[in-house]
């Protein structure tokens, strides 16, 4: 009987440890509530409920340049930006094989930017991107292929190991989202911006010794395609339609030989500005960096007339079950829009971006 009472309190203590562990994990974890709310994003995906016939991939060229609520309204499309702060192509690659893991999507955008990284970058955006995704071997496979030299892949397993020192901190908010919930930051994906600062000039582009993108990045670039036709999904290639960072005339045309080698569409909209009716005197938030939501709505409706024209996409407008979750997202969208507009009414600039409509 001694015996088997050791056993029990032994087998009670190390679960009672346990659960302190993950308690803790829990509340060390950086929530991206306030400030940098770009570590949020990824975790938000497996919230949506919504089927997606369209997702966009990639940095954040995706997730603050292409409105998804618009694409619903205007075309009835179903999409989802799987976007992160400087994501890396094989993390594009990895978040894509995760998303196949819920559902086949007709569509895949993929923002070409980042082929010009051939190489691990930053710890801080690592975790910006890989923290959010739930756990499976397309998560190993991402983390193997990010860490920078002084990383280790048990701090991703245990983050406490990786956190701990956040203790002096903690925020009420570490308390209040322990367990998630609360507001998103993004509405599918999309991070809505409603300032107005026009673009500005731009340094002069460095002249690079290499204009070769490199051997690892088109690797990842050649899986992506060749997973994408595995699963009878269609890849398009895409470039955002703002100019800086700089994309080189010479990546340009070898991401165009590309996909003619594979039989892609890649579209520069850099190029297709007028065309979408985009202005970078107004359409802009951040001196011509990034779309703000009226820059964003119109390259949706550029995308959204090619889509349907070119696709047999399903109009969820039609779609009682679906259209009802997608119009709760409408209205989020709205409220949002009205809270930073008023803000800029208020005080001249966003303050709180109005994250809490969301």
């Amino acid at each position: 009987m001694k015996k088997g009472k050791k056993i029990i309190l032994f087998a009670a203590a190390f679960i009672v440890t346990l659960i302190l562990l993950w308690l803790l994990t829990l509340l060390f974890m950086p929530k991206y509530r306030r400030g940098i709310v770009e570590g949020a994003m990824i975790a938000e995906y497996y919230e949506d409920r919504k089927p997606h016939e369209v997702i966009f991939i990639g940095d954040c060229e995706v997730y603050e340049n292409i409105s998804t609520v618009e694409l619903y309204r205007e075309y009835g499309i179903s999409s989802y930006i799987r976007g992160s702060a400087q994501q890396l192509i094989w993390q594009s690659y990895y978040l894509l094989e995760d998303t196949l893991r819920y559902e086949t999507p007709k569509v895949v955008f993929f923002n070409v930017l980042s082929l010009k990284y051939n190489e691990p970058q930053n710890e801080a955006y690592n975790r910006m991107t890989l923290d959010g995704m739930r756990w499976s071997s397309s998560k190993w496979n991402a983390v193997q292929a990010s860490m920078t030299p002084d990383e280790d892949m048990v701090d991703y397993l245990f983050p406490l190991l990786r956190y701990h020192s956040r203790w002096n901190e903690l925020t009420s908010d570490d308390i209040r989202y322990m367990f998630g919930g609360g507001e998103n930051v993004t509405i599918d994906g999309y991070y809505m911006r409603c300032d107005v600062k026009p673009q500005a000039g731009f340094p002069k582009a460095p002249v690079l010794a290499d204009y070769r993108l490199g051997e690892n990045a088109m690797n990842y670039l050649s899986m992506m395609a060749d997973l994408c036709e595995e699963h009878g999904v269609t890849l398009i290639l895409m470039k955002a339609p703002t100019e800086y960072p700089y994309w080189y005339d010479e990546w340009d045309r070898q991401v165009r030989e590309f996909a003619q080698e594979r039989g892609l569409e890649y579209f520069n909209y850099v190029d297709l500005r007028d065309e979408a009716g985009i202005d970078m005197s107004t359409d802009t938030y951040d001196s011509g960096l990034h779309l703000n939501v009226f820059g964003a709505e119109k390259l949706a409706d550029y995308i959204g007339a090619y889509l349907s024209a070119g696709f047999d996409l399903t109009d969820y407008r039609n779609d009682p079950a679906v259209s009802s979750m997608w119009e709760e997202d409408c209205e989020a969208y709205d409220l949002l829009m009205q809270r930073q507009l008023s803000e800029i009414e208020e005080y001249g600039e966003l303050v709180s971006f109005g994250a809490n409509a969301i």
